[in-house]
This record gives structure tokens, C-alpha cells and sequence, in this order.
């Protein structure tokens, strides 16, 4: 392992009733609310009146901010700022899925900040306060609700990175897998491909050895897969909603990289597609990260051997670690399949005349990854294949 300083200040209240936690947390922040949620959905299956509720109760202002997008847009969190600097906001409320959260981090930190909130996502500039903020979450993926990550899109130049700073923890995350029932299958798929693609980001080192830590991805990931296909079947099933929520805020809060310096390119290669194409993250994490494991698979075979047998089972007997490695690959891509992730680009219409562009995005900033540092040609081999 590398040396490492872990700390992580959200405070997670999970299960049943714990919406009730709003009258015990918000006054401890502001009076003066923003609410921020997203296309509707919580109006629909009455989250809204819920969440209203509880702050009626307390006597807090609300302005409220709607309408955020799956891939959250700078415009979106222009306006949020604005209200916040124009009303005096004091605390944010962010009700929805990852996107949400991640809207409301950029929110936070601009409200605060006298310049240009882009030049923070772009790490152009750093601030150094934000507008404290909690979350109720209702879709499991991000794991945005416990850690101090984001991923903004500018929509006008085609761009989405992702930027994090110890100012966007959420104060406190409140996790009710009842608010996940009514979450669609095609997100709930998407879903539970983003938790598995944030453990393999994070297992994919070369950070030495980290036996803990793999042990925990491999949990991780193994429950991931023996509960989707349930899940699936019958999607306001209380147990497994709630093994799928927890498994999403485990995957990326921290814990798993501890010690380690995770790979983190195909997260990469896929905000270049979705910041051109606007397609569901987890879609495209679902076609390019078998193809990203095939291409750098020889840079540490023992890494891919290890997840073919711990995870999918694979019997390495009379085989090559090759082989081996190449199998667990397939069986991942056999299983996403099963779930009904797309497997191609051209699932979405993408095609060869979209490379270039999405390579000039992915690299805007040089070679990148961890386990092995792509290069452009890397990215238009990753991008070919997965067509």
C-alpha cells in the first residue's frame, strides 16, 4: 500500500423512517433552504410532499430549484447559484439520485465563490468555503451521497469532467430504500453497472498489495451480481433495493481506496461520450470497460486473474492466466448483458465519425490512468472496439 489520511465527515442515516432525521439536522445548519431535485420524479411518487412536510414543520424558507439533468449541466448550476446569492440561502437540500447531488455540490461551492464556478470544475481556481448541504437520495449509483466527488457538464463546449474538493461532503445523507422502489429498470440497471465500474476503478492499482481492500471490492461486487437479476424481477422488493443502495455508497466513499491509487480512465473515455452524445453514464461504462479490461489486461494479468476467479468464478485449472483473465472478462460482459446494459456504442447510434472528437475531449488534459497510462491511440483503440 501507499501511505494515506482517510476522513470523511458525512453523516449516513440508512433505513426505514429516516426522513424523520430532517427535523434534527437542517436547524443545525440555516432557516433559509434551497430544495434541488430533478425531472418530476419525486413529485410522482410523493417524495415532494414528504420532504415538504418535514420542512413545514420546522418553519424553514424554501426556494426550491428544478429540473436537473441526468448528466447535470453548468447552466443548471448557474441558476442555482444565482438563487442562492441572490436569497441569502444558508442551507441546500439536494432530493434525488447522483446527478442531483452532484449539482448541488457545484451549487454549494459557487455560491460561495466571487468568480466563475467553471474555473473550480476545470481546476483553474480553489475555493475555500461552501454552503453546507444534505441529501435524501433515491436512486442507488453515484455514491455521490458520501463522498466529495462530482461531475459537471458544459453543454455549449461539449465538455463534462469530473472535480472534487473537501468542501462538498454532504453534512448528512439519508438513505431510505423505499425511495428507490419506483426508480425505472433501465436506471436501475445503469445503476448498479456505475457501483460495479467504482469498484473496478479502484481495484485496478499499482499500488502494491492491498489484500483488505480487494477483499472488500470482491464482496462488493459479487453481491452486486447475485442480487441484480432479483432485483430486477421485482423492483420494490424492500431487501434488495437496500443491499443495492448500501453496496452504491460502500463503493465510493472512500474506504475501497485506501492505500491504493485507482485507475479512474475509463470513467474518463466515457464522460468524453456522454459530454458529446448525452448518454446514460452507466451505459457507457457498461460497453467501454470490458473493452478497456481487454486492452490493458496484459499490463497486470494477475489483477484480471484474480477477479475472474474470486468474482465470476472462473476454474483456473490447465489454463493460462491469459485465459483466465480473458474469461472473467467475457463473463462480465455476459452477465451486464443478462441485465439489459447495452454492450455497443452503436446501441446509442455512435459511430466511427464520432472518434476523433470524443478522443480530443478524453485527452484534453494528457495521458491519464493509473494502471495503465493511456495514450491517444490507446483511447481511439478503446473507442473502435467498443463501436
Amino acid at each position: 500500500m501507499i501511505p494515506f489520511a482517510y476522513h470523511n465527515p458525512t453523516r449516513l442515516l440508512f433505513g426505514k423512517g429516516t426522513l424523520e432525521h430532517l427535523q434534527t439536522q437542517i436547524p443545525l445548519y440555516g432557516s433559509n433552504v434551497l430544495l434541488v431535485y430533478g425531472g418530476g420524479s419525486i413529485k410522482r411518487n410523493g417524495l415532494y410532499d414528504q420532504v415538504m412536510a418535514q420542512l413545514d414543520k420546522l418553519g424553514v424558507k424554501v426556494h426550491e430549484v428544478s429540473g436537473v439533468e441526468p448528466n447535470p449541466r453548468l447552466t443548471t448550476v448557474q441558476r442555482g447559484i444565482d438563487v442562492c446569492k441572490q436569497e441569502g440561502i444558508d442551507f441546500i437540500l439536494a432530493v434525488g439520485g447522483g446527478s442531483v447531488i452532484d449539482c448541488v455540490k457545484a451549487i454549494a461551492i459557487g455560491a460561495k465563490f466571487e468568480g466563475n464556478v467553471w474555473d473550480i470544475i476545470t481546476r483553474k481556481a480553489s475555493a475555500d468555503q461552501a454552503l453546507p448541504f444534505g441529501t435524501v437520495l433515491t436512486l442507488a449509483a453515484t455514491g455521490s451521497e458520501m463522498n466529495s466527488g462530482s461531475v459537471i457538464t458544459n453543454w455549449e463546449t461539449k465538455e463534462k469532467y469530473g472535480w472534487g474538493s473537501p468542501l462538498v461532503f454532504p453534512r448528512f445523507s439519508i438513505l431510505d430504500p423505499q425511495y428507490t422502489f419506483t426508480v425505472p429498470k433501465d436506471q436501475t440497471v445503469y445503476g448498479m453497472v456505475d457501483i460495479m465500474s467504482h469498484v473496478f476503478e479502484q481495484y485496478f492499482h499499482q499500488s502494491g498489495q492491498s489484500p483488505v481492500q480487494d477483499g472488500f471490492c470482491e464482496t462488493i461486487l459479487r453481491t452486486v451480481i447475485e442480487t441484480a437479476p432479483k432485483l430486477i424481477d421485482q423492483l420494490d422488493h424492500y431487501e434488495y433495493r437496500e443491499t443495492i443502495l448500501y453496496s452504491g455508497t460502500m463503493a465510493l466513499n472512500g474506504i475501497l481506496a485506501m492505500g491504493t491509487r485507482g485507475d479512474w480512465a475509463t470513467h474518463n473515455i466515457e464522460h468524453a461520450v456522454s459530454a458529446v452524445h448525452d448518454i446514460p453514464h452507466g451505459g457507457g461504462l457498461a460497453i467501454l470497460f470490458p473493452h478497456w479490461m481487454r486492452h490493458v489486461m496484459d499490463t497486470d494479468l494477475s489483477r484480471f486473474v484474480q477477479l475472474a476467479v474470486r468474482v465470476f468464478g472462473v476454474n483456473p485449472d490447465n489454463r493460462s492466466d491469459r485465459e483466465v483473465a480473458l474469461e472473467g472478462i467475457k463473463a462480465l460482459r455476459s452477465f451486464w448483458t443478462s441485465i439489459g446494459a447495452p454492450s455497443r456504442l452503436s446501441d446509442y447510434g455512435i459511430g466511427e465519425e464520432s472518434i476523433e472528437l470524443m478522443t480530443d475531449k478524453a485527452m484534453v488534459n494528457g495521458p491519464f490512468g493509473n494502471f495503465k497510462k493511456l495514450q491517444r491511440e490507446d483511447v481511439v483503440q478503446i473507442y473502435r472496439d467498443s463501436l
